[in-house]
């Protein structure tokens, strides 16, 4: 089973006053894996600036423009055309595979190959006094713990969009209980982290006929990696697995590594920015 998808990205940035120099760096691209195919896209800009492609620190392709000519007004507008495909779910494990996986877990090599997603960073450091939120029962199977945590993270936090932006930090979502996406995602690696299950942070595109909760804009998950089977990816703001509804453009350590829009604008006085994405899906189910 597969599904087609045509995702539309806009972005219009209006400024008060003349801007003489400006490089933006746009990380908005779906990528092709096993499960998803990139068929076509398209890229462009009001001042027809030339598209610079190249590859970020984590493998993933980014587009660069970098305007010749002083400018008040500039709209970005890229189309995707994605072919999804399902992924199998891992295998119940037996108890001597669930003691295998944690003893795999628990040694030094596997920390080392995984150091990267094991890290605590600003966004994903949960407050001592909260350390305990959640733990991770090692008579159970990793991905049954994983589940349990997305239902928990899934029920602990509020969706609540403007509550938070994207510098919040885990002490201030606790506190709260609500949030958004990213929030979600945040929360939910610290306490694999916390329980040495790598994770990493995810953004990309929702089909939101599903009925999914998220931004209109680009939504954040989870990939926990579950040891004779790899990464396993986790929607915690709505409590499912991600599926063939989820678009993926690239992951990191958190929203830091995966922020679509990164810039530099040399110009005085105030902006205004908006951003909007349209996922449309052509066929609900397309049989191979």
């Amino acid at each position: 089973m597969r599904k087609e998808y045509t995702v539309t990205y806009k972005s219009e940035n209006i400024y008060d006053n003349w801007v003489h120099d400006a490089y933006w760096q746009f990380l908005i691209i779906p990528l092709e894996n096993k499960t998803q195919k990139l068929k076509e896209f398209d890229f462009s800009n009001s001042l027809h600036c030339i598209n610079q492609f190249s590859i970020n620190g984590f493998g993933f392709n980014t587009i660069k423009i970098h305007p010749q000519n002083k400018f008040k007004h500039i709209c970005f507008e890229a189309t995707f055309k994605v072919l999804k495909s399902k992924k199998n779910l891992p295998e119940q494990t037996s108890f001597a595979q669930v003691e295998s996986s944690w003893k795999e877990i628990g040694s030094l090599e596997f920390k080392i190959d995984f150091e990267q997603y094991l890290k605590v960073t600003s966004l994903t450091k949960i407050p001592k006094e909260k350390q305990g939120l959640f733990q991770f029962g090692s008579n159970r199977g990793i991905f049954e713990n994983l589940k349990d945590l997305n239902h928990w993270t899934h029920s602990h936090i509020a969706y609540r969009s403007g509550v938070t932006d994207t510098t919040s930090t885990l002490e201030t979502i606790l506190k709260q209980r609500t949030g958004v996406c990213q929030d979600f995602a945040h929360l939910f690696c610290a306490i694999c982290r916390q329980n040495n299950i790598p994770c990493r942070y995810v953004a990309g595109y929702l089909n939101h006929e599903s009925g999914y909760l998220g931004d209109s804009q680009m939504h954040a998950w989870v990939e926990a990696y579950v040891p004779s089977y790899g990464w396993l990816g986790l929607d915690p703001t709505n409590d499912v697995l991600a599926n063939m509804d989820h678009i993926k453009v690239c992951h990191g350590k958190d929203y830091n590594d995966c922020s679509p829009l990164k810039g530099i604008v040399h110009s005085l006085g105030n902006h205004t920015t908006t951003h909007s994405v349209v996922v449309k899906n052509h066929q609900r189910q397309i049989q191979q």
